[in-house]
């Protein structure tokens, strides 16, 4: 018992010393100071936050269908309680609220869609019309006049032996709906959602914020180091392009989580993290 007790001691005195070492290269790595120099930033909606909610992925993808109108010129800003309430008429939906982007997508054009202003919290009524600029709508019109069906595409990117340019089923616990996603290089992948910042086009990203390099008090987002996996965590919207004073590129995400960090609700998530950390993103089918 002695050795054994011994033997198990030092093994946790190790991993200590490891994980010691860990974070503080990783903190070195995400505090330091960035410089960062915007390439492109497209216009968003103000940063909102989910509260204690599982609602990232509605908040990120409404955001990225907001960001899409406004580029076009138009206005408009989406009510995510309303997604939520619809939420609730599903069988299958966890009690969590859990769920991926493509959820949204899916609610959308099973149920509609309504301004912010129509519900702007969930213990409003929901409403059986939608106004806009002195229309009315039924909710599924106004959803439709936003985001028509099949006019979003869900994208991934797999290294588990699944051809690629073919759709794969995710198997995860949100894809609670057995949603299909495109599967591309991931190289290709970062291309084609870099292009479409640059095209000014609205992108919902989906992905891993339990990497160590996640810091989101300083708004950074690096991979220096890795802890090797892949978990589907959270939802972001893409808003811009920028380079840090290495010329390393980031992609410039819109948050949910309220504003209170450096650069009041952004995350600078690097293309080397988006490359490692990526579960799907979903970005207009007429950019493929």
């Amino acid at each position: 018992m002695r050795v054994n007790g011994v033997y198990y001691y030092r093994m946790k005195h190790k991993e200590w010393i490891l994980t010691a070492v860990f974070a503080l290269l990783m903190t070195a790595c995400t505090e330091r100071q960035h410089q960062f120099e915007t390439e492109v930033m497209l216009p968003y909606t103000p940063v909102k936050s989910q509260g204690g909610t599982q609602l990232c992925w509605a908040y990120a993808m409404l955001s990225a269908i907001e960001t899409e109108h406004i580029c076009r010129g138009d206005s408009v800003e989406l009510s995510v309680p309303y997604v939520a309430k619809m939420l609730e008429r599903e069988p299958d939906a966890p009690p969590s609220g859990r769920a991926m982007a493509a959820t949204a997508l899916n609610l959308m054009a099973k149920y509609g869609a309504v301004p912010l202003h129509s519900m702007p919290a969930t213990d409003y009524p929901v409403p059986e019309h939608a106004y806009l600029l002195g229309c009315e709508y039924t909710p599924l019109e106004f959803a439709h006049s936003v985001c028509a069906p099949g006019e979003w595409a869900a994208l991934t990117t797999t290294d588990d032996g699944r051809p690629y340019y073919e759709e794969v089923e995710l198997a995860l616990p949100d894809n609670w709906e057995h949603n299909r996603f495109i599967n591309l290089p991931a190289d290709s992948l970062l291309a084609l959602t870099e292009r479409a910042v640059r095209q000014h086009r609205g992108i919902c990203w989906e992905g891993d914020t339990s990497e160590w390099g996640y810091d989101w008090q300083q708004g950074v987002a690096v991979t220096s180091l890795w802890n090797g996996r892949t978990t589907d965590d959270h939802c972001m919207a893409i808003v811009g392009i920028a380079h840090d004073e290495e010329g390393a590129r980031y992609f410039v995400m819109k948050n949910s989580w309220g504003t209170a960090n450096r650069y009041e609700g952004l995350m600078y998530v690097s293309f080397d993290y988006f490359v490692r950390k990526t579960i799907a993103v979903y970005l207009p089918a007429n950019l493929l």
